[in-house]
C-alpha cells in the first residue's frame, strides 16, 4: 500500500498530547442535575394580610445568573431543544400497526391478570429494515420492543412474550380474530396522555402577591400582549372546530377569544386569565380559577423589576397544578427571563435552562417554552397523583375487556403459532373466508386512523422545530466505501486506528489510509492513550492471546519514517508478562494518578498499573523513556472470581486509596470486586431466564461512583458509594432508576447528557438525567467502531447500479409507512439486481454531544450527512374509504395483495381502483379549512396547515398521517 507524505502523515498527529474529551467529561450526573434542573426548596410566602402560605416542596430551576461563567464539559452554556418521548416514537399502535394487517392476542399471566399483545411486521421508517413490533397491554402500563426479522427463522408468541420478562402463564395466549379489537386496543394507548395540551396564563402586575389580585386583572399591559402574540394566535371561540381545550365554543360562556398554536403536531390552547370572564362581584373569580386551576402546568407572566418581589407557586392555592413558568419581559434589551418551579414529585425534564436564562431571540424563546412546558406536562403524568389513576384506569379497561371476550375464547380461536405465518397457504375452502377478514380487519383500521387524525387525537406530523436545525447527533461521512471487516477501533488525534481483516489502518477523513500492522497481528480490543503515549491492543483469543503496549510517539516515527510494516513477529518485546489467554481487559477510563489495567483470564483478573516515575507526568514527558513500554507496567495483585467475566468496569474511589472497584457481570449478576482485597459485592441481579450483558457504563455523582448497569432491553443506575469498613453501600437510593430500550443493543455509549444504544439497524437516543427517548436514527447493518471520544460507526449505503424506474416514480409508489415485500426482497436480493452494498465510515463529534451551544454555525458539513439508505420503489398504499361496505372485487383485491406484501410475492403496483379515487375526492374536499387561517411560526409551520387543513398527504420529509 502507498504510504502518504511524511507532511500528510504528521498532520493526523497534530494534538496529540491534547487529553481526549470524553476522558475530562467525568458525567457528573448529580451537579449537572442541580446546575441545569435545579435544587428542591421549600418554598413559603405571605398573603396581603402577613399569613404564611406553604405551597410544599419545588424543583426550581434558574439557570446561572452570570453570564460570564466558564462551563466544563459536561454542562451546557446553550441548550439543545428536544421534545421528550414525543408520539410519533412511543405511539407505535397508531403508527404501525392501524391501517394494517397485524396480530392480536389475549392471556392471563402467572397472577391471573389479563395481558393483550400486538404484534405487526413492518418496515423501520421506510428504511427497508423489516422488523417486529410488539406491544404489551398490561395493567401497569405498556411495554414496547422491535425484534428482528429473518425470512427463515419462526419467531413464536412464547419468544416474544420471553423477551418481555413474560415466560409465566395462567392461561396461554390466543389469538383474537374480531376487528373490533383495534378500537379497544387504541383507547388502551390514549391512556400513555393526550396528544394535545391545554395550559394556563395568568397575568400578574407588579406587587402583586395573591392568586386573588393576579386573577382580578381585566387586561394585561403592552409586554403581555407581545408576549401572548409570541405564543400563538388569538381565534375566536365561537364555531371554533379545532382542539378548544375545555372552552366553549358554542355559546361563548368562557370567554370570546382565546390563544391557541400548533407545535410539532401537538393542538395547544392556552388559557389565558384575561381573557376568561371577568365578574365584578365575584373576588375570587371562580370562573378563571377554574380553568387556569385546573391545568397541570401554568405560565405566569410577571410585571415589575426583578428586584421585586418576586412570584411563588405558594401564592396560587391549587393542589392540581404541578408546574410554574415564571416569565419576566425586560423592555431595555428586549429580552425574557425565564424561571422554572416544578413539584417536587415531578421527574426530571428537558430541555435545561440556558445559562442566563435569558432569551433575546424571541423565536428561540418561544421554541424554548412550549418544548419545555410540553415535556414538564408528561413528566407530571409520571407522579403518583396521576400514574396510580393512570394505572386504575387501565387496569379496569383491561379486565372490562377480557371479560368480554371470555364468552369468544373457546370460539374461533386458532392455537398459537409462529408470527412467520401470519397469512399461510390455507386450503382453498377458507382461504376467500380468510382474506375478506382480513381486508375488513384493514379497512377497519384505515377508518380509525383516519377518524382518530381528523379528530386531532393522534400524532399527525414528524415536523422537527426548524428545518435548518442541526442536531447534534448528525453524523459526517468519514470514510467512503471502506472494503475492510472492521474487529475493533479507536480514535488517534483526528484520526482512527482500526483493526480489519487486512491487517491495523489509521484512517484519516480525505488522506490515504496508512497501513501501520500487517495482517498477521489480530487485535480484538484496543485503546490508545494519547496523554500517556500508549497503545494497549490485545490479541486474538486462546493460548497466544496477548496483552501488548506500545509506545504511540515509536509507531508514529514508524509512520512518518516509512518504515517497515510491523507483524506479529516484530511485537514479541511489547507483550506484557502473566497475560496469556486473556478473553478481556477494562483500564480506569477517569484517568487518576496512576493507570490501572485489570485482565481477564478465564475467571482469574490480573491487576497490572504503571510504575509510578516522578520524571514523567501526566502528559506522557519524560526525561528518559526505556526502549520497551512494557518495563512501565508492573503486576500488583491476582483476583479469582467463580465465574469468567463478560462485561469489566474500573470503578475509581473517591480516594484512590483502597475503594477502588471493579464492576464485573457474569451470569445472572453484576458484582462489586473490591482491587485491594478481592472481595466480591452483589450489586445487582437479574430475573431472566437469559441474560445478555452489554455494558456498565461508570459514571459520577458528585465524585461518588455510580454505574449504567446495561442488559438485555434494560438500562438501570446504581449508585455506589464508597467502601465503608471493606464493604461498598449499594442499597438502592433516591437517585437510582431505569428505562427499557426499544431494541436490544449489543453496545451502550454514554455522551453525557445523551446515552446511545447502538443496535443492528438504529440508534436510539435518550437523555441520561431520567431516560427519556430524544430520536431514533434508522442505519441499515450498522456496526459501532469507536466511541471512548468521538463515535464512529460503520453502515451500508444503498449505491442502485440499475434502476427500472425514475426517482419521481419511486416516490410516487412508496408507501411512507407500510412495510412491502417488495422491499424485503430488493433487500436481499440487491447482488443480483445489480445494486452494490457499500460499507462507510460515519463520524458523530462528541463536542457536538457535549458542551456545545445554541448559537453554533448550521453549515452543513461538506461530506453527505445521510447515512440511511434510499427508499425504493414501493406500492401505492392501500386505499382508504370513508364508507364503511367495500365491494367484493375490493376486499378480494385488498386481501389478495396483503397476503402477496407478507409473503413476499408482491413485484408489481397495483392499479387505482373506485375507492381510491373516491378517496382522493374526499381528501380535497376536506383540504378546505372551516376556519381562518391561524399564524405560523417558521418552527411549526407544517404542523399548523398540516392540522388546520386536516390535509393528510406526504412529502420526501414529513409524514403528516400514516394512512396507508
Amino acid at each position: 500500500m502507498e504510504l502518504s507524505s511524511a507532511e500528510a502523515v504528521s498532520t493526523r498527529f497534530l494534538g496529540l498530547t491534547q487529553r481526549s474529551v470524553s476522558e475530562d467529561l467525568g458525567c457528573r450526573r448529580g451537579e449537572f442535575s442541580r446546575k441545569h434542573y435545579g435544587s428542591v426548596e421549600l418554598l413559603i410566602s405571605s398573603d396581603a394580610d402577613g399569613a404564611i402560605q406553604r405551597a410544599g416542596r419545588f424543583r426550581v430551576e434558574n439557570g446561572s445568573s452570570d453570564e460570564n461563567t466558564g462551563y466544563t464539559p459536561g454542562t451546557w452554556h446553550r441548550t439543545d431543544v428536544h421534545l421528550e418521548n414525543p408520539e410519533y416514537y412511543t405511539r407505535w399502535y397508531f403508527k404501525y400497526f392501524l391501517g394494517k394487517v397485524h396480530q392480536n392476542y389475549i392471556g392471563t399471566d402467572s397472577e391471573k391478570n389479563p395481558f393483550f399483545l400486538s404484534v405487526v411486521l413492518s418496515d423501520q421508517n421506510n428504511q427497508r429494515v423489516p422488523q417486529y413490533h410488539s406491544i404489551l397491554w398490561r395493567k401497569t402500563g405498556t411495554q414496547k420492543i422491535c425484534l428482528p426479522y429473518s425470512p427463515t427463522k419462526t419467531l413464536s408468541v412464547k419468544s416474544i412474550l420471553s423477551a418481555m420478562s413474560l415466560e409465566k402463564f395462567e392461561k396461554g395466549p390466543r389469538e383474537i380474530f374480531h376487528p373490533d379489537i383495534q378500537k379497544d386496543l387504541l383507547v388502551l394507548e390514549e391512556q400513555e396522555g393526550s396528544v394535545n395540551f391545554k395550559f394556563g396564563v395568568l397575568y400578574a402586575k407588579d406587587g402583586q402577591l395573591t392568586d386573588d389580585e393576579m386573577f382580578s386583572n381585566e387586561t394585561g399591559s403592552e409586554s403581555f400582549q407581545r408576549f401572548l402574540h409570541l405564543l400563538g394566535d388569538t381565534i375566536t371561540l365561537k364555531g371554533w372546530t379545532g382542539y378548544r381545550g375545555g372552552l366553549d365554543t358554542k355559546n361563548d360562556t368562557t370567554g370570546t377569544f382565546s390563544i391557541y398554536t400548533v407545535y410539532q403536531g401537538h393542538e395547544i390552547m392556552f388559557h389565558v386569565s384575561t381573557m376568561l370572564p371577568y365578574s365584578r362581584e365575584n373576588k375570587q373569580q371562580v370562573e378563571r380559577k377554574r380553568h387556569i386551576g385546573n391545568d397541570i402546568v401554568t405560565i405566569v407572566f410577571q410585571e415589575g423589576e426583578e428586584t421585586a418581589p418576586a412570584f411563588k407557586p405558594s401564592m396560587i392555592r391549587s393542589h392540581f397544578t404541578h408546574i410554574f413558568a415564571l416569565v419576566r419581559y425586560n423592555k431595555q434589551n428586549d429580552s425574557y427571563r425565564l424561571k422554572i418551579f416544578s413539584e417536587e414529585s415531578v421527574p426530571l425534564f428537558g430541555p435545561p435552562l440556558p445559562s442566563p436564562p435569558v432569551f433575546t431571540n424571541h423565536q428561540e424563546f418561544r421554541d424554548f417554552v412550549l418544548v419545555k412546558l410540553i415535556n414538564g406536562e408528561k413528566a407530571t403524568l409520571e407522579t403518583p397523583t396521576f400514574s396510580q389513576k393512570r394505572q386504575r384506569t387501565l387496569d379496569m379497561l383491561i379486565r372490562s375487556l377480557y371479560q368480554d371476550l371470555m364468552p369468544d375464547l373457546h370460539k374461533n380461536m386458532l392455537n398459537r403459532r409462529s408470527f412467520s405465518d401470519v397469512l399461510p397457504d390455507s386450503p382453498k375452502s377458507t382461504r376467500k373466508k380468510e382474506e375478506a377478514r382480513q381486508a375488513e380487519f384493514v379497512r377497519l383500521g384505515q377508518a380509525l386512523k383516519l377518524k382518530t387524525g381528523v379528530k386531532g387525537d393522534a400524532p399527525t406530523t414528524l415536523a422537527t422545530t426548524s428545518f435548518c436545525k442541526k442536531e447534534p447527533w448528525e453524523s459526517q461521512s468519514f470514510c467512503s466505501n471502506f472494503p475492510h471487516e472492521v474487529v475493533c477501533a479507536d480514535s488517534w488525534g483526528q484520526s482512527l486506528l482500526v483493526s480489519t481483516d487486512a491487517g491495523i489502518l489509521l484512517i484519516d477523513d480525505g488522506q490515504t489510509t496508512v497501513q501501520v500492522f500487517d495482517k498477521t497481528l489480530q487485535i480484538k480490543q484496543m485503546h490508545v492513550l494519547e496523554a500517556l503515549d500508549y497503545l494497549i491492543a490485545r490479541t486474538d483469543k486462546g493460548k497466544d492471546s496477548r496483552l501488548l503496549v506500545f509506545r504511540l510517539s515509536s509507531v508514529q516515527k514508524d509512520i512518518e519514517t516509512k518504515q517497515v510494516i510491523r507483524s506479529k513477529y516484530d511485537c514479541r518485546e511489547n507483550k506484557l508478562e502473566r497475560t496469556k489467554g486473556c478473553h478481556l481487559y477494562a483500564i480506569n477510563t477517569h484517568h487518576s494518578s496512576e493507570l490501572r489495567i485489570v485482565v481477564a483470564i478465564r475467571n482469574k483478573l490480573l491487576l497490572i498499573t504503571k510504575k509510578y516515575n516522578p520524571c514523567n507526568s501526566l502528559t506522557g514527558s519524560s526525561l528518559s523513556l526505556s526502549e520497551s513500554p512494557v518495563e512501565e507496567f508492573q503486576y500488583i495483585r491476582e483476583i479469582c472470581l467463580s465465574d469468567p467475566p463478560v462485561v469489566m468496569t474500573l470503578v475509581d474511589g473517591p480516594t484512590g486509596d483502597s475503594d477502588n472497584m471493579i464492576c464485573v457481570a457474569y451470569r445472572h449478576q453484576f458484582d462489586l470486586v473490591n482491587e485491594s482485597t478481592g472481595e466480591s459485592y452483589r450489586l445487582h441481579h437479574i430475573e431472566a431466564n437469559k441474560v445478555n450483558f452489554v455494558a456498565a457504563i461508570d459514571v459520577y455523582e458528585d465524585g461518588e461512583a455510580g454505574l449504567l448497569l446495561c442488559y438485555n432491553y434494560v438500562c438501570q443506575y446504581r449508585k455506589v458509594y464508597p467502601f465503608n469498613g471493606g464493604s461498598p453501600l449499594i442499597q438502592p437510593s433516591a437517585y437510582d432508576f431505569h428505562f427499557s430500550w426499544n431494541q436490544v443493543p449489543y453496545a451502550v455509549v454514554c455522551a453525557f447528557p445523551y446515552i446511545l444504544a447502538f443496535t443492528t439497524d438504529s440508534i436510539e437516543i435518550r437523555l441520561v438525567v431520567n431516560g427519556n427517548l430524544v430520536h431514533t436514527a434508522v442505519v441499515p447493518e450498522l456496526q459501532l467502531v469507536a466511541s471512548r471520544s468521538d463515535i464512529y460507526f460503520k453502515a451500508t449505503a444503498a449505491v442502485s447500479g440499475s434502476s427500472h424506474s425514475s426517482s419521481k416514480e419511486m416516490s410516487s409508489r412508496s408507501s411512507p409507512q407500510t412495510p412491502t415485500a417488495y422491499d424485503m426482497l430488493e433487500c436481499s436480493l440487491s447482488s443480483s439486481e445489480g445494486e452494490v452494498a457499500c460499507k462507510n465510515l460515519y463520524k458523530i463529534p462528541l463536542s457536538n454531544l457535549v458542551g456545545r451551544s445554541i448559537e453554533r454555525p448550521l453549515k452543513s458539513p461538506l461530506t453527505p450527512k445521510v447515512v440511511t439508505t434510499p427508499t425504493s420503489s414501493g406500492i401505492t398504499s392501500l386505499p382508504v374509504t370513508h364508507s364503511l361496505s367495500l365491494s367484493r372485487m375490493e376486499i378480494k383485491e385488498i386481501a389478495n395483495r396483503t397476503r402477496k406484501e407478507l409473503l413476499g410475492l408482491l413485484d408489481e403496483p397495483i392499479p387505482k381502483t373506485e375507492g381510491a379515487q373516491k378517496q382522493k375526492k374526499v381528501s380535497r374536499r376536506q383540504s378546505d379549512p372551516k376556519q381562518g387561517a391561524v399564524r405560523s411560526t417558521s418552527s411549526d409551520r407544517t404542523g399548523d396547515s398540516t392540522i388546520r387543513c386536516r390535509c393528510y398527504s406526504w412529502s420526501p420529509q414529513i409524514a403528516t398521517l400514516d394512512v396507508p
